[in-house]
């Protein structure tokens, strides 16, 4: 049974950075299929034209790189121009790799921080005066490692902790013009790309299934439904907010080593 009513996003437009592959491509699809018309960005054109395809009729892939934001402005203008503006703007493009501080390049800390917060400013900001107000609803997709200190992953920690006070600003300035802005950090999510850097062998698997509480790794889907609920009336009055889809991974490991009888 699904938990939304059939086309509760019927007459809304949807933009997704990052859109083409994992977490992100299983928004748009569940977006679409509940009535949005959907566009998705990536910097592989090939990527987003079949993205588009796999998405549906109507659907809209585009090419662009979201630490450049001139063309990411120009992606948003023809979006918006054939949407009719946009009601629904979600920024996902992400990069990450692990390795230690005295590891990481100067370049490659810089890359990831421009990827996930600048380009995160980038499509937000660039997308401002295009959206549907009020009623528009922008979604930064961040991670756990903003909040909790990740051996290996100090790019990481830092981008998505810029991206968590970024929206929350966001939230601050532009909510009296009609426009929430928050984020949804995911746990760890089957079968994406992430996932499977950070967790690359089946005992590496099952080793990080066995820290969450809810003993599994979750499915886009429940992400995807996730964005939808804050794109929906239901969600009217919540703007600012980090929305844990993580089943309890952010509250640290508890796996069963660490149970005392």
């Amino acid at each position: 049974m699904d938990v939304y009513s059939e086309n509760i996003l019927s007459g809304r437009s949807a933009f997704i950075a990052g859109g083409t592959s994992g977490i992100n491509l299983g928004i748009a699809k569940r977006m679409a299929q509940l009535g949005a018309r959907v566009a998705v960005a990536g910097r592989n054109p090939d990527k987003a034209a079949a993205a588009a395809a796999e998405i549906g009729e109507g659907a809209l892939g585009r090419s662009c790189d979201v630490r450049d934001f001139d063309a990411t402005r120009a992606v948003l203008e023809d979006v918006a121009s054939a949407f009719g503006g946009l009601d629904i703007v979600i920024s996902g493009a992400a990069g990450n790799f692990m390795a230690p501080a005295v590891g990481i390049s100067a370049n490659g800390f810089r890359t990831v921080v421009d990827i996930d917060l600048n380009g995160t400013f980038n499509v937000f900001r660039a997308s401002y005066d295009l959206l549907n107000r009020p009623g528009a609803s922008l979604i930064a997709i961040t991670a756990n490692q903003a909040v909790n200190a990740t051996m290996m992953q100090a790019h990481a920690c830092a981008a998505k902790a810029g991206i968590n006070q970024l929206l929350r600003v966001l939230a601050m300035e532009w909510g009296p013009h009609g426009v929430r802005v928050n984020g949804i950090s995911p746990g760890p999510i089957r079968g994406t790309e992430g996932m499977a850097r950070l967790a690359p062998t089946d005992e590496a698997v099952a080793e990080r299934a066995a820290r969450v509480p809810l003993r599994r790794f979750g499915e886009a889907r429940e992400v995807a439904d996730s964005a939808v609920f804050l794109c929906t009336d239901a969600a009217s009055y919540i703007t600012g907010t980090i929305l844990n889809c993580d089943g309890g991974a952010g509250l640290g490991d508890s796996s069963d080593k660490n149970l005392v009888a």
